[in-house]
């Protein structure tokens, strides 16, 4: 055999070595292969387990460790994490590749994979017409922003926030530069669109919920349109004033505009108490005039029709009908006055019959004891009735 590797790791017998005689050099002595790798044998016994004694490397030991490294390269270059409030973006070679969830995932070792985590349930918040400090809240008033053109041609002073989360993490990630500022400028733009459309007075008093709908409706659209990515949940009006140097004379305006529809208010409030009692009386009016018309209508349609009848009896028997028509209308002449009988042919010179008006005699109240005559009624005036014998 050319040579046997003992335990110290040197090379003997044969030519010096594995391949025989090398060549000389003569410049300079070559390493010794036998003590690098004696070296190198002392480093790893140091390293390992039990390290400090002598002779060959445990191999299981060995294979736990390759592991090890193993596991923790996989986890470090081929596993990422997704917080709850995040969403993974998976790109491959800079394109999107997959959205991953929250929890942990695999992924390819850069540069092959990248992967980009926004928080999409963060409500973020932009606010216009008011400065922000670094945590995010109100500061010093911005004129340019806040002051807006209304459309009866007064100026307003309007503060408002608009809350908006990540609804696409891809789009939000590529198709927006400036994701803060692209939201502010068009919240400002539809604010200035809607107050432009609207007149001053209902924006400080009613319409300010009708207002803030508006508005999102507005800025969705539009984000929209750009595909942001980006879903706005709600705009809130902060302050909606007139310009300070003018509030003054606005608010007196105001108390103006307040007292007047005050006094139409009870104006309108009289017309509704007058109008129907009007109303009712007239009607009431309109509906006595008809009862009466219909009245006199069907009284004239009976004596209409009595008069047919009584010359219907007339032509039948003629004197029958006129002598009951004269005692019909003798008994409604005379029936309720006084009468004093005079006749002509009795044995009285003046011809008046000799007639005692006898008032009922009662007794104590109990009845008449002598009864008139239905015929006979007390005279006490001069009305004469003449009876002739050939009546």
């Amino acid at each position: 055999m050319p040579g046997i590797i003992h335990a110290s790791g040197g090379w003997k017998g044969g030519n010096g070595g594995p391949w025989g005689q090398g060549p000389r050099n003569t410049g300079s002595t070559p390493p010794d292969l036998e003590e690098l790798l004696r070296r190198s044998q002392d480093r790893l016994r140091r390293v390992l387990p039990g390290g400090g004694g002598t002779g060959n490397v445990n191999p299981v030991a060995l294979i736990a460790i390759l592991a090890l490294v193993l596991v923790f390269a996989a986890y470090f270059f081929f596993t990422f994490r997704v917080q709850p409030n995040e969403v993974g973006v998976v790109l491959r070679f800079g394109a999107y590749a997959r959205d991953a969830q929250p929890g942990l995932n695999f992924r390819l070792p850069y540069p092959i994979e990248t992967v980009y985590t926004p928080e999409v349930t963060t409500l973020n918040r932009v606010i216009i017409g008011q400065g922000q400090d670094e945590n995010g809240a109100a500061g010093r008033d911005i004129p340019e922003e806040s002051l807006m053109l209304t459309g009866d041609e007064n100026i307003v002073d309007i503060d408002f926030a608009v809350f908006w989360i990540i609804n696409s993490a891809p789009d939000y990630l590529f198709h927006m530069q400036d994701p803060q500022g692209t939201v502010k400028a068009v919240s400002e733009s539809a604010m200035r669109e809607v107050v432009g459309q609207s007149n001053i007075q209902p924006l400080l008093t009613q319409a300010r919920q009708i207002t803030e709908t508006k508005v999102e409706a507005l800025i969705q659209k539009t984000l929209d349109e750009f595909g942001s990515g980006i879903l706005v949940t709600q705009v809130q009006l902060l302050k909606v004033d007139p310009p300070g140097d003018v509030i003054a004379s606005f608010r007196d305006v105001q108390a103006a505009r307040a007292d007047a529809d005050r006094v139409q208010n009870e104006a309108q409030t009289y017309a509704n108490k007058v109008v129907p009692e009007a109303k009712g009386q007239a009607s009431q009016i309109t509906e006595a005039a008809a009862a009466y018309r219909d009245r006199i209508i069907a009284e004239a349609q009976g004596q209409a029709d009595r008069f047919d009848k009584v010359y219907e009896s007339y032509k039948a028997a003629p004197d029958v009908t006129r002598r009951r028509m004269y005692l019909e209308t003798m008994e409604q002449v005379l029936g309720n006055v006084d009468k004093v009988i005079i006749d002509r042919g009795a044995g009285s010179t003046n011809g008046v019959v000799p007639y005692l008006p006898l008032q009922p005699l009662t007794d104590n109240g109990v009845g008449p004891l002598i009864s008139p005559s239905p015929d006979v009624t007390p005279p006490t005036t001069t009305t004469s009735t003449t009876t002739g014998s050939g009546q």
